[in-house]
């Protein structure tokens, strides 16, 4: 069915490719250092994001607001991969967030119906039929447990509509190198550095727009009233296939073992 075949948006990338030569950035702040450095008390300890690798403009930082959304509002700009968390001074947060492949793209408004630390990911029947590799990574009851392998990272953030839920998330991530591109089936992914901070700024109920700032991006961006888009094999959005640029060494012992397109 549609809706369970949403969930695997939030499913890890898995394609291995040659390392790309480094990329010299200009210098960044220290702080920096800080804000991506290791997390030891958390019940899964995050190791520290390697952030030099990254586009400084996808670094959390306070920017001018451009959304025009009320204070307190969770505005996900698909044309430009960032999520902001608007302020009463006219500024707001800004992360740096990966997003749904074309075609999987969405648009909308919602609420952020609940928050969890930690969280199982369960992918759908259809996903684990086609590739019954996953079943190795998940337990009798069918969920993966949480962890520093679960694609939904250290935290989420449930997306509802209308009262239902539309299941798509905001979540964590260990693929720190997939900020800034489109990769998955439709959530919106974060480092989880990122997510564990506007985790404790977000309380349940708090109003999310996903729309294009830019006025460019998605051709195929779907409001949260139309039905899922499935395809042509009635895949749906189980299947995953991108084909990234990681800039990480190949011995990474965090690479995701997950299904190879």
């Amino acid at each position: 069915m549609a809706a369970a075949s949403l969930l695997a948006g939030c499913s890890p990338t898995t394609r291995r490719v040659a390392e790309q030569p480094s990329v010299i950035r200009p210098p960044v702040d220290p702080q920096y250092a800080a804000i991506y450095g290791a997390k030891p008390d958390e019940p899964y300890p995050l190791p520290a994001i390697p952030y030099q690798k990254i586009n400084p403009k996808f670094y959390r930082q306070v920017v001018d607001d451009p959304t025009g959304q009320p204070p307190g509002t969770l505005v996900v700009d698909t044309g430009n991969h960032f999520i902001y968390l608007t302020q009463a001074n006219g500024q707001a947060m800004r992360y740096g967030v990966g997003l749904g492949r074309q075609g999987f793209a969405w648009s909308g408004q919602g609420v952020i119906q609940y928050k969890r630390r930690w969280p199982k990911w369960t992918p759908p029947v259809e996903m684990v039929a086609r590739q019954p590799e996953l079943q190795e990574r998940l337990g009798l009851e069918g969920f993966q447990e949480p962890g520093l392998k679960n694609p939904l990272g250290a935290r989420a953030l449930y997306i509802f509509k209308d009262g239902e839920d539309t299941l798509y998330r905001v979540h964590g991530s260990p693929e720190w190198w997939s900020i800034g591109k489109s990769v998955s089936s439709g959530c919106v992914r974060m480092i989880n550095q990122d997510i564990c901070d506007l985790f404790d700024r977000v309380p349940n109920k708090t109003p999310i727009v996903v729309t294009n700032l830019s006025g460019a991006g998605y051709e195929e961006a779907r409001n949260l009233d139309q039905p899922a888009p499935r395809g042509q094999d009635d895949q749906g959005l189980g299947d995953d296939p991108y084909y990234r640029d990681d800039p990480r060494p190949q011995n990474d012992d965090l690479f995701l073992d997950g299904p190879v397109y």
